[in-house]
């Protein structure tokens, strides 16, 4: 009998646990109120130029860009804001800067444009076909300063190798949010 009742305990701690991991895997509780955030074009650092893959990165970086807004919002890490409206802007900080992720000013400068609260800078740094990793910085526009730097390495210049590090980026995010409610905050 002692024995069905400590099976019976385990049982049901576990079932608690797999609800609670449920519970984190949802993300932010719906009564949380979400920070807005923008996600500006994905940058490039690459030192190779190799031209037979320009075209398909330049492709990549696009859907790497509109795969971060989408999971980001589905995931309900954040408010995603379209940055669309400050493309002109970004524009002219880009003719001004190497790379917007440097530029903590440029990132204030389009949030305040925007009217958020947060502005992410992602890039992809190559360091050869084999070999990249894909950052993101979240910078809060209030308090005039980088909150998140972040990094996950890819190995492979393919589609499935961006989208995976993508994926596992947010997916990492969400988790540590899960953990810890002010991540990312």
């Amino acid at each position: 009998m002692r024995r069905r009742q400590c099976i019976g305990a385990a049982g049901a701690l576990a079932g608690l646990a797999a609800a609670a991991r449920a519970a984190r895997a949802q993300g932010a509780a719906p009564s949380a109120r979400l920070r807005s955030l923008t996600v500006l074009d994905v940058e490039l650092i690459d030192e190779h130029a190799n031209p037979a893959t320009r075209a398909a990165q330049v492709v990549r970086l696009r859907n790497a860009a509109a795969q971060l807004r989408q999971e980001l919002a589905e995931r309900g890490l954040y408010r995603v804001v379209d940055s669309a409206p400050t493309a002109a802007l970004q524009d002219k900080l880009r003719a001004q800067q190497e790379f917007l992720y440097r530029c903590d000013d440029c990132a204030a400068q389009v949030g305040s444009q925007l009217g958020v609260e947060l502005v992410m800078t992602p890039w992809v740094q190559k360091v050869s076909e084999l070999i990249l990793n894909v950052n993101v910085q979240i910078y809060d526009v209030k308090a005039q300063r980088v909150i998140l730097t972040k990094s996950v390495d890819m190995r492979g210049n393919d589609d499935v190798s961006w989208q995976r590090a993508v994926r596992f980026l947010v997916r990492d995010m969400q988790d540590k949010r899960a953990a810890n409610p002010a991540y990312g905050q």
